[in-house]
């Protein structure tokens, strides 16, 4: 379920997303309970458990890329699929993001700019893998407009991932690279942007949220692309 709860996402001080607390505390309870009415074995399992919970829910700061007209990822992951995609009749290019277990799952917004829209939508739990589930999937499609264009990116439930955390609401405006979101446990985020963008990645690469650039906004930007190996100047988030 899609909650909008304003988690403390946006401080530059977090670690951890407070939902490796909320999941870690009580398995420790656990641990210490069976620990005392089993013995110190019997701790193992929910120790692991609340380990894994912890660094599950990491939320490391990124370097956000200082180029203008540059859409970065909204998550961690492997591109999965680089495609033209016809979406509400729009031509679009859509860049799939397939995020496992072992990605970091918050989410951050591509561009600078404001929210103008927030559609969610209930569905299926299909393998994120699986390229029907862009269409049939729980998801959450946002749309943020700036510099003068409009990028659409989606949060994709996957097989593991059941709930889809959305932080902003219409009207918000965000940075690139912020904070917005997040996505349990293991899951796919689309990106469709206009067919003039001129990508920077191809399938088959890693890349991090809020760090790596997916592509560049315009045909007036395509030069701009030759310097995307130049180290980023823009402050941690």
């Amino acid at each position: 379920m899609l909650l909008s709860s304003r988690l403390l996402y946006n401080s530059s001080y977090l670690s951890m997303v407070p939902d490796g607390y909320y999941y870690a505390i009580p398995l420790l309870g656990a641990a210490g309970l069976m620990g005392w009415l089993a013995g110190a074995a019997w701790t193992l399992p929910a120790l692991l458990l609340a380990a894994f919970f912890l660094w599950f829910f990491r939320d490391p700061e990124r370097v956000i890329p200082p180029a203008a007209h540059a859409v970065v990822s909204p998550g961690d992951g492997k591109v999965t699929d680089l495609s033209p995609r016809t979406v509400d009749g729009i031509e679009r290019t859509r860049i799939s993001i397939f995020l496992s277990v072992f990605d970091v799952h918050v989410n951050r917004s591509p561009i600078a700019g404001v929210i103008r829209d927030v559609r969610y939508q209930r569905g299926q739990f299909l393998n994120a893998m699986n390229s029907a589930s862009a269409e049939h999937n729980e998801q959450n499609t946002v749309t943020v407009e700036g510099e003068g264009h409009a990028v659409v990116f989606k949060q994709i439930a996957g097989l593991l991932a059941r709930r889809i955390v959305f932080t902003k609401k219409v009207g918000d405006r965000v940075a690139r690279g912020e904070r917005i979101g997040l996505i349990k446990f293991g899951s796919r985020v689309d990106v469709l942007l206009e067919p003039s963008a001129t990508p920077q990645i191809k399938v088959g690469d890693r890349v991090k949220g809020g760090s790596t650039v997916l592509a560049y906004l315009g045909p007036e930007s395509a030069p701009v692309a030759a310097s995307r190996s130049e180290p980023a100047q823009q402050g941690v988030r």
